[in-house]
């Protein structure tokens, strides 16, 4: 049974030892020299592999981090499925980041870092959270995460999906037809949205001019969500107020890219989550022991929606 890793070569020891000390079957390997493609059963890549056609034995091809929108599945070969690494340690750091950005809108902190650069004592209303209204675009395993912890501090909550979903304590707005009602009492947008094709460039003025004036967005989404010179527009027109951003088309931003140096703009470097190899690993041996023994397979992308 053979496991060909095909991601970051600096974990690769990390994850050769967490996977065959649990499977001591598994033969891990990094390339194919002196390897029939056919004895590859299981491949973990960030990246995709071209002519997955020529392993034939393959059953799970298992994504070494969060995303999965690299991936064309439908291309896939039949019985191949692709695994989302959904583990806890994911969800938790990306509800911190979230709580941490909708927290610096609400209380002004991006505007206040923006007066101190031009040396300006401007102190504003405390708004209470009860009064502001925060919405999460996407909720899947990460922004229900991000729900459940933002309830704490009593702001007005309510999710968009494109299926319904439920979520204690919080409103859910579901499909295309609830979008401008949801959008249209967010104070706060968090973007958790997998990027399709339907997804992409979801951030733009459409979008924005649907939220109430001086709204702030937090984008932990993907790059491809967001229209960045119709963001610049909107902060520099009023409409938004401000917008925290850790995610970016290009990564990391180029020197001239107009984000660093915009006032209402906090910049940080894809950090919002990060995979724990322990946990990725418990996902990948709960999987491929589900796979011998002929039990369904959890977390798998759809091949029609692709997440």
């Amino acid at each position: 049974m053979y496991l060909l890793y095909n991601s970051y070569p600096e974990r690769a020891a990390k994850w050769r030892s967490l996977l065959t000390t649990q499977l001591p079957d598994l033969t891990f390997i990094e390339s194919m020299d002196g390897v029939d493609p056919s004895e590859v059963q299981y491949i973990l890549t960030w990246e995709p592999l071209a002519n997955l056609e020529r392993f034939t034995s393959l059953r799970i091809v298992f994504s070494a981090g969060a995303g999965v929108d690299q991936f064309d599945v439908s291309s896939f070969p039949a019985g191949v499925a692709l695994v989302r690494m959904v583990e806890g340690s994911i969800a938790e750091s990306m509800a911190e980041y979230v709580v941490f950005a909708v927290l610096a809108i609400h209380r002004d902190m991006v505007a206040y870092r923006a007066d101190q650069q031009r040396e300006e004592w401007l102190p504003s209303r405390i708004v209470p959270a009860s009064e502001r209204r925060v919405g999460v675009m996407g909720v899947g395993h990460l922004g229900r995460a991000a729900l459940i912890k933002l309830q704490s501090f009593g702001f007005q909550l309510s999710g968009w999906n494109r299926s319904a979903k439920q979520v204690d304590g919080v409103k859910v707005f579901s499909g295309a037809d609830s979008l401008s009602d949801f959008l249209s009492q967010c104070d706060v947008l968090v973007n958790l949205l997998p990027l399709t094709e339907q997804t992409r460039g979801i951030l733009g003025r459409p979008l924005f001019d649907q939220l109430p004036r001086g709204a702030g967005i937090v984008n932990v989404g993907r790059g491809g969500h967001l229209n960045e010179a119709d963001l610049l527009e909107a902060l520099d027109r009023g409409q938004l107020g401000a917008a925290i951003l850790d995610v970016f088309e290009v990564e990391p931003l180029d020197a001239e890219d107009p984000l660093w140096s915009h006032p209402r703009v906090w910049v940080t470097p894809h950090i919002a989550s990060t995979m724990q190899l322990e946990g990725g690993a418990a996902v990948i041996v709960d999987s491929i022991q589900r796979d011998r023994s002929g039990h369904p397979l959890l977390h798998t992308v759809d091949r029609c929606t692709g997440y």
